[in-house]
This record gives structure tokens, sequence and C-alpha cells, in this order.
């Protein structure tokens, strides 16, 4: 790991040849990053026909009354049914709360869930099932090997709509997918 290139609180992005499925046209949040690898949340993959309600059902977690209509989100492969919520920063960080840049922090407590099903949760928030995770070098072996581009977090790709995340993360960096190539070389 280079010191200087701390990737927290920054956003991979796939490149278009992605060679695993799993994270074909992906955003991922980076949340944690160091010598001992790195581990991050997908922004953009909606688990199809799951809702928040859905979940604080499987949950056992009644009074929902306030629950706002949230999509979940697949936040990676490893751990599926570990829960994650993106939101924006607190005055005060909560336990099992851990800040990530760019205003944000993700919490993975079940209290989270709760304040959040009475309708006094973050304004916003994202919830993700499982994580993205790399052994020590290896993030840093696939941005060299031209799988992903970096980039900086901006909150609406975590809130907004995750159908468009990947091309607008990669048009704030001025690149058109169409252009791209996987091909890495040296000049």
């Amino acid at each position: 790991m280079n010191p200087d290139s701390d990737l927290t609180g920054k956003i991979l992005i796939a490149m278009p040849d992605m060679a695993d499925p799993r994270f074909a046209h992906s955003v991922v949040l980076i949340c944690a990053y160091g010598d001992d690898g790195a581990m991050g949340i997908v922004l953009n993959q909606p688990i199809k026909g799951m809702k928040f309600a859905q979940l604080l059902e499987m949950l056992e977690i009644k009074d929902a009354a306030n629950a706002p209509d949230l999509s979940v989100r697949t936040g990676g492969p490893v751990e599926p049914v570990r829960g994650f919520v993106l939101h924006p920063e607190r005055d005060e960080t909560q336990e099992g709360s851990i800040q990530v840049g760019s205003g944000l922090e993700v919490t993975t407590t079940r209290g989270i869930l709760l304040e959040l099903a009475r309708g006094r949760g973050p304004e916003r928030a994202m919830l993700a099932l499982g994580y993205a995770g790399w052994g020590p070098g290896q993030l840093d072996s696939e941005i060299r090997a031209n799988g992903w581009l970096t980039g900086e977090m901006d909150p609406d790709y975590a809130f907004g709509d995750p159908d468009t995340v990947w091309l607008r993360a990669l048009r704030a960096l001025g690149v058109d997918p169409l252009l791209l190539s996987g091909a890495a070389g040296r000049a």
C-alpha cells in the first residue's frame, strides 16, 4: 500500500470489461483501506423485489409503520447476510459506526434499523447486504491491472437512482465508457 494513496472514502468504478460478473458496472465505496486489505460496499446493485419493510419483517422488527420505502442493495459477495446502513455522518458517531469520508458513515447495528423503522433514523440512508473485500495488496493489483478506476464519492451515488450511478461516476471523471479499453500497458 502506498501511504499517500489511502482509498478510504473514494469510489471504485468497474471498467466496462470487468471479468467478475459480481462487479460488472459496479461502483464501490471504499469504507476501509490499509496494509491488511480493503473493504467496500457496492452502491448500485439493488436486490430485485427486496424492500426495507420485507427486511424488517424477516428480522422480526415490529412497529415499522413509519419505515421509509428504501430499497435493499447487494453490498458485495462477502457475508451476504450481514447488513450495513450507509448514511450521512451524525453529530456523534454511534457505536457500530465508522466514518468513511465524504460526510458519510456506515452503521452495522440493529439499533439503526429500529430507528429507521420508527421514522427516527437518518433522513437519507442506503441499506446493503454483504460487502466487497480484498486481501493485502489485492485491490492495488486489480487497479494496476486496469480493473478499476478511482474517483471521488458523491453521496447521491448512494442515495439516488442506482441504475444511473456507474455512468454518472464515469462522467464525473470526464470518461466516455465507449472509449475505455481494458488493456493496461506502459508507454
